[in-house]
């Protein structure tokens, strides 16, 4: 199954934002997830279940608003044979513009970033958005260790997912009191049956983490000591060692010392993705002053840069409100595009080949254009907050819109 594309995933985001601002008078706003592996006639076979189930709705407004979100969906399942390779999701409801009477009828359908698990029916005064929510949260994968003599367990992160990879235990034996002699060879047994266990650990994390695409790092966590002598030691292979990012002291062992060790590092993985974010706006600047530094910021400068293929990183701030506006004449045929701040703005123009009044076509998210630009071109792409300061300066001083680049332009 193909990876969802960074336009994709900004679309369905933006979508996202947009229906949770939605809501119905009463009950009437219907949500529908569909897994891909779902029946489409079972679906179809549910739809009229509920549409006969609404007919004892009380209020007669809500009951017919509820009865034509369910016969809209009854008409967009006759499109689909079988869902999508990712599944499908509905949001149909009235939505009200106004005072009573201005209810309209919306809906959006798409195939979602990630696949549906979980067949859902939902009726409620606001559109059931919880699923696509989890779906749309970042999947950045961790590896998980929790350490002490006794015992270990290594599991994998991926997202909110945690996955228990395996459980170990060390038959190392506890303090004994021999004497003389006999105390320091069953001291050194001890010692080498710890060894034994750590290097155990150890080839069970490299086969578990070396073979993870994308593991963005590796936490360690234990109560006591062992964790360190673990981490110290020459017991993971060199790649594994290198994504160490901390160790965290914790009361348990097993899944509930996993549970733990997440909960301690949670501020340590966020501040990660806050460095990752200012480091990039850093280099950019740093580009930037630099003689012959590679980067560029503004509208027009990047979108040029981009069409050429010189673009490395496409950084665009997430409090970029422009749109991209398309005219098309009607006369001639011919188009132009121009980008506007505010929604408002956009105008008739007169063309520039027949000097006919043109009017816009069609109009597009500033981010979402820059984004399928870039796809189109191999550049990276990082929408980044304004929670830095760095972030804040890159939308204040540079627009919102900056690149560092391949080579020099």
């Amino acid at each position: 199954m193909s990876e969802p594309s960074s336009t994709e995933l900004y679309e369905v985001k933006r979508t996202l934002k947009e229906l949770s601002d939605k809501k119905g008078r009463g009950t009437e706003l219907v949500s529908v997830y569909i897994p891909p592996d779902k029946q489409i006639s079972d679906v179809v076979k549910h739809m009229r279940e509920e549409l006969s189930q609404s007919a004892n709705i009380k209020s007669k407004q809500t009951k017919k608003n509820v009865q034509s979100a369910i016969e809209v969906i009854m008409q967009r399942m006759k499109l689909f044979p079988r869902p999508p390779e990712r599944g499908l999701v509905l949001f149909v409801g009235m939505i009200p513009k106004g005072g009573p009477g201005t209810e309209k009828m919306e809906t959006y359908v798409f195939e979602p970033p990630e696949p549906v698990q979980t067949y859902t029916y939902h009726c409620n005064s606001q559109f059931f958005l919880e699923p696509l929510e989890e779906i749309l949260e970042d999947k950045e994968i961790y590896g998980l260790a929790v350490i002490d003599r006794k015992e270990a367990t290594i599991a994998v992160m991926k997202g909110k997912r945690i996955d228990i990879v395996k459980n170990l235990t060390s038959g190392v034996p506890g303090k004994h009191k021999a004497g003389g002699q006999s105390q320091r060879r069953f001291d050194r047994l001890i010692e080498l049956a710890a060894h034994e266990f750590l290097k155990r650990i150890g080839d069970h994390m490299n086969d578990a983490f070396l073979e993870l695409e994308g593991l963005k790092g590796v936490i360690i966590g234990g109560p006591g000591h062992t964790k360190e002598d673990f981490v110290n030691g020459d017991y993971l292979h060199h790649e594994i060692k290198q994504k160490i990012i901390t160790t965290v002291d914790t009361s348990y062992t097993g899944e509930f010392g996993i549970r733990e060790v997440i909960d301690k590092s949670m501020d340590i993985l966020t501040e990660i993705d806050i460095m990752r974010e200012k480091k990039l706006v850093q280099r950019f600047l740093t580009e930037l002053v630099d003689e012959n530094g590679l980067a560029s910021y503004g509208e027009a400068e990047v979108r040029q840069n981009l069409i050429n293929g010189a673009v490395e990183v496409l950084l665009l701030s997430e409090d970029v409100k422009s749109k991209r506006y398309t005219y098309e004449c009607s006369s001639c045929g011919s188009q132009e595009e121009e980008t506007v701040k505010n929604e408002g703005e956009a105008q008739e123009k007169t063309c520039k080949n027949c000097g006919e009044t043109i009017k816009v076509a069609s109009s597009e998210d500033i981010i979402s254009d820059f984004v399928k630009l870039a796809e189109e071109v191999g550049s990276d792409v990082e929408v980044i907050s304004t929670e830095t300061e760095e972030g804040m300066q890159l939308l204040r001083a540079f627009g919102g819109i900056g690149a560092i680049l391949r080579y020099r332009v």
